[in-house]
């Protein structure tokens, strides 16, 4: 968007800062109570998942999205609100990943809704 209008700003990416058990770090944790917090890894846990895939040549966004969406529906507190995957640049939506993806996952775990997502690219 800011390319696209042309806005004099610059957006500098950077790695999503985790806990030692891989929950992103974020104010909504808070909100968590202590059995919450532990199903709330599920998020952490399911882009794992994707990343296997990934690594392994996997290219269908429809069979990596499925995964990803099993392995959430394991935990019962955890709601899924949209899993998506799609072109970091342009946000559309892929069927096939090419040399790179976002994939996208916000759910609530009890009344928090969280939000995380993995950046994937060939180069990495």
């Amino acid at each position: 968007m800011v390319e696209d209008l042309n806005i004099p700003v610059e957006i500098i990416a950077s790695p999503i800062v985790r806990d030692k058990d891989g929950l992103a770090l974020s104010s909504r944790n808070t909100y968590l109570t202590h059995d919450e917090r532990r199903a709330a890894l599920i998020l952490n846990k399911s882009l794992k998942e994707a990343e296997k895939l990934l690594v392994a040549g996997e290219r269908s966004a429809e069979k990596i999205l499925d995964i990803v969406r099993k392995t959430l529906e394991n935990e019962p507190q955890c709601k899924i609100q949209y899993v998506s995957c799609v072109h970091p640049d342009t946000l559309y939506d892929l069927n096939t990943i090419g040399d790179k993806a976002l994939i996208a996952i916000a759910c609530y775990i009890g009344n928090t809704r969280l939000i995380d997502n993995l950046l994937w690219s060939v180069d990495k």
